[in-house]
């Protein structure tokens, strides 16, 4: 017996069961779950209904993730799976599926950060204790590289006052919550891909109440 997508061999409401009037379709068939695990990346083609092709993905090891406040996106290394709404046994396997909230590692997006703003995410871990040992030297910016700098910083207080609209300093630098995960280096993220159609695991960091309900 093949898997089937059909709901004829379903009970009616009041329970009756229907009566068999024809035998299983081509067009609904149903295939194994992909259970893409975390690993070097493996993606298999499936040919599917028309000549298309789906790409089953066995492993993955990164992703595309987009960071909404700050409207940029950086490839990143998946760490592990944290939480799934389904089914807790996707968490203890590390199975990527799409809504599954996840750790990604925080390198890109901090990089990304120091380098556009010129200032440092987070003052705790790493770069407390750089500054501590030796004072570095403040770099010399043109004025027009100065004022481009002001702007990004008010356009950033903008975003985190309408994301938090009480008790909420709009001179904080970014979001609290995501402050403490990069001291941490890691950032949790949900996949809104589906890795066993598109072979890919691509998402979002979490911010805002989505991330204080996870937390």
């Amino acid at each position: 017996m093949g898997i089937s997508r059909s709901s004829r061999h379903k009970r009616s409401e009041t329970g009756a069961q229907r009566a068999h009037y024809r035998k299983k379709r081509k067009f609904e068939l149903g295939r194994q779950p992909a259970n893409t695990k975390l690993g070097p990346k493996r993606v298999h083609t499936v040919r599917v209904r028309g000549g298309n092709f789906k790409f089953r993905a066995l492993r993955l090891e990164s992703g595309n993730f987009a960071w909404g406040s700050e409207h940029t996106t950086k490839k990143t290394r998946i760490i592990s799976v944290v939480y799934n709404a389904s089914n807790n046994e996707l968490v203890r396997t590390n199975t990527l599926v799409k809504s599954a909230i996840i750790q990604v590692d925080a390198t890109p997006f901090r990089q990304w950060y120091e380098s556009h703003y010129a200032q440092p995410v987070t003052k705790k871990g790493k770069t407390q204790t750089a500054s501590t040992d030796a004072p570095a030297e403040p770099k010399k910016l043109s004025n027009h590289v100065q004022r481009n700098l002001e702007e990004k910083k008010k356009g950033l207080s903008v975003i985190l006052s309408s994301m938090y609209t009480s008790n909420h300093h709009t001179d904080a630098k970014i979001d609290p919550l995501l402050e403490s995960q990069f001291a941490a280096g890691r950032l949790y993220a949900s996949i809104s891909s589906r890795p066993g159609q598109s072979g890919r695991a691509d998402g979002y960091i979490l911010e805002g109440k989505e991330l204080e309900v996870r937390i």
